[in-house]
């Protein structure tokens, strides 16, 4: 599969360093780069695109209304220094928004969602199928089967974790990041180096912390744009 793409940004800068990403992901066909939305609206009418890298702050047309403009909608992708466009963007079916200065494992994250997001349907499903449940070993003979849908969070004891569930609390002898990557990441979202939470679990959002069941959690800088953007993305969906 091959994402037919183009860049649209204002400043050089952003443009070649878009490019240089997009260079080292083989499924991106980068089409064109354009550093205004005029030009880039006269390609798309001709051209059929799955992916665009849109900024939003350029002269003369800007990017949100060069999306409303769109007849036909490709995936986008928003990229811009600025964060208070984020439910604006998503409202207009944006897949995610990246803010600038744009760390490359994050570009990589928002391309692989686009990746996922274009499987056929059949396989979409039997992933979902297969992701119900896991086992765990929480001693050491014993396998435990937890429900996905049953997990709140979990939560970092350095070489353990605790997962917390609706039916109780288990210790495992792993890490978060290794567990995190195991779960469906359209389920589950990492929120700081010390938990993992289950995203239709989040009650409420408020500056930078959640709350689950009457709890607060502080969202970690490094974490707190995947995680409101992912958010967002639910709450309009």
């Amino acid at each position: 599969m091959r994402l037919k793409t183009i860049i649209i940004d204002d400043e050089p800068l952003a443009v070649s360093i878009l490019e240089k990403y997009a260079s080292e992901i083989k499924e991106i066909e980068l089409m064109a780069t354009f550093n205004n939305a005029v030009e880039a609206a006269s390609f798309a009418q001709d051209h059929p695109l799955d992916l665009i890298f849109l900024d939003i702050n350029m002269p003369v047309l800007d990017g949100l209304s060069f999306l409303k403009s769109l007849d036909i909608k490709p995936m986008v992708i928003m990229t811009t220094a600025h964060e208070n466009h984020a439910l604006e963007s998503f409202e207009l079916q944006a897949i995610d928004y990246l803010v600038k200065p744009i760390p490359f494992p994050r570009f990589l994250k928002s391309v692989q969602r686009i990746i996922q997001l274009k499987k056929p349907q059949d396989s979409l499903d039997q992933n979902n199928s297969e992701t119900k449940s896991i086992f765990v070993k929480i001693d050491k003979k014993k396998l435990q089967k937890i429900e996905l849908d049953k997990i709140v969070l979990i939560e970092s004891l350095k070489d353990y974790i605790r997962i917390k569930t609706d039916l109780g609390k288990y210790i495992i002898h792993k890490t978060l990041s290794s567990f995190t990557e195991e779960l469906p990441a359209d389920k589950f979202i990492r929120i700081h180096r010390s938990f993992t939470v289950a995203i239709d679990r989040i009650d409420s959002v408020e500056g930078n912390s959640i709350e689950i069941q009457g709890e607060r959690f502080i969202i970690g800088r490094s974490y707190i744009n995947e995680v409101k953007s992912k958010i967002l993305q639910d709450l309009i969906n």
